[in-house]
């Protein structure tokens, strides 16, 4: 079914609802304001694209998708391939893969692949995953201790000596604050789970830097002044040469895209006891990402953390997403100039306890325990994700999962009998 949710949640709408809406959607702005700019800084690009994604992308996603309560934007799923696709095409390349992205998820969505998503084998999104809670946290580590490096090669293995070489450099004002927010997320975090914890303790840090004047860098000493309004939309520059170059790029977008998204709405549907629908949900995935790039934002897809968020503080319809994505313009419009205060210490603190998240360090121990085949796919997803590419990880780990699933369901158990119909 491509229907949208909100056509049917409308139908019986009510102000007890839209109250309800309203606070989660507001409360989800607060959380999703401060990762969207982290998000935008760790992929190379510049901190208001991602405001812009969640404003375009997390607005398209609630109106047009296929959940309930699932919120779009940013997300850091997409970072490592954001950073590489900007490093070899520059953004203007990054913006016309996201919208060829958006096109493969619309074909997707009007074929009713959405449900095949589900046969992508588990071991290989929990390996790329890890591979990419791994390259973002290695990423932040510059930012975190206040490291005085001139460019971080994109390049794992060769990241690690240039980071290890300025170890000396580290700043103690910026590490102790990186460290108190970390702390600060946490513990804000087990105490009130429904309440932005993120967006004080970023704020409480940044705050602490004007106060007694730290030596630490912000949002504006490294970027300059956010920009107060969305910029006006405009075609990616369009050449079949260029098409042809970015086209594995928008296929890993359209992946990454498509599963995440899915994932995430299949996480909502347990908190809500709930049903989405797949194909509405890669429809609005693609017309996300179309909208995104026209009016150049980064990549955006269903975000888990967000929409576990929306779920706790009370979000019943889609109609708290519209809001959540409408408080951030609103944010944008008239407090922009206050984002630039904002540390990169504690952005890259929220950046770092994000990646250990994605991680899902509950599972690794179910991991150890599982078949060898899986822990082998994981394996090797994961190395491919770290020290080579998400591309090549992605295409060898779904090829090599499908093909063990396939001799699985091939092979006859010993005790195996002709079934009595």
């Amino acid at each position: 079914m491509r229907l949208p949710k909100i056509v049917t949640t409308l139908q019986d709408y009510s102000l007890p609802l839209f109250r309800a809406d309203l606070v989660a959607g507001i409360t989800v702005a607060m959380v999703a304001l401060p990762l969207s700019l982290a998000i935008a800084i760790a992929s190379g690009a510049d901190p208001a694209k991602g405001l812009v994604t969640a404003i375009v992308g997390g607005f398209f996603i609630s109106l047009l998708g296929g959940s309930r309560v699932q919120i779009g934007g940013p997300t850091g799923a997409f970072i490592v391939v954001v950073y590489g696709v900007i490093a070899d095409h520059g953004y203007d390349g990054l913006v016309l893969a996201t919208f060829m992205a958006g096109i493969l998820l619309l074909i997707g969505g009007y074929f009713r692949i959405g449900r095949l998503i589900r046969y992508v084998p588990e071991a290989v999104v929990n390996g790329f995953t890890i591979g990419i809670a791994i390259i973002i946290a290695s990423s932040q580590i510059k930012d975190f201790f206040g490291l005085q490096i001139s460019e971080v090669p994109a390049d794992f293995l060769e990241k690690l000596p240039v980071l290890w070489e300025a170890r000396d450099t580290a700043s103690l004002a910026a590490s102790g604050l990186a460290l108190v927010t970390l702390v600060m997320i946490v513990t804000l975090r087990r105490m009130a789970p429904a309440f932005p914890g993120l967006i004080v303790a970023v704020s409480l840090a940044s705050l602490a830097v004007v106060l007694a004047t730290l030596p630490v860098e912000t949002i504006a000493s490294r970027f300059g002044a956010l920009p107060n309004t969305l910029p006006l939309p405009a075609l990616p520059s369009v050449t079949v040469e260029r098409v042809v170059e970015l086209f594995p790029s928008a296929i890993v977008i359209a992946f990454l895209a498509g599963v995440e998204s899915l994932l995430s709405a299949m996480v909502a549907d347990r908190m809500i006891e709930g049903s989405h629908r797949p194909n509405a949900e890669m429809l609005a995935q693609g017309t996300a990402n179309i909208a995104s790039a026209l009016f150049g934002g980064l990549p955006a897809t269903g975000a888990i953390a967000r929409t576990a968020t929306n779920v706790r503080a009370g979000g019943k319809t889609p109609v708290s997403g519209l809001v959540h994505a409408l408080a951030i313009l609103l944010i944008m419009l008239v407090a922009a100039p206050l984002a630039g205060y904002l540390a990169l210490p504690a952005m890259a603190a929220l950046l770092v306890l994000t990646a250990w998240s994605m991680s899902e360090p509950h599972k690794w121990k179910s991991y150890l325990s599982a078949p060898m085949a899986d822990r082998m796919l994981l394996l090797t997803t994961l190395i491919l994700t770290v020290l080579i590419d998400l591309t090549v990880a992605i295409g060898v780990g779904v090829s090599i999962g499908l093909a063990l699933r396939l001799r699985e369901r091939k092979k006859q158990p010993d005790d195996w009998s002709m079934p009595e119909r």
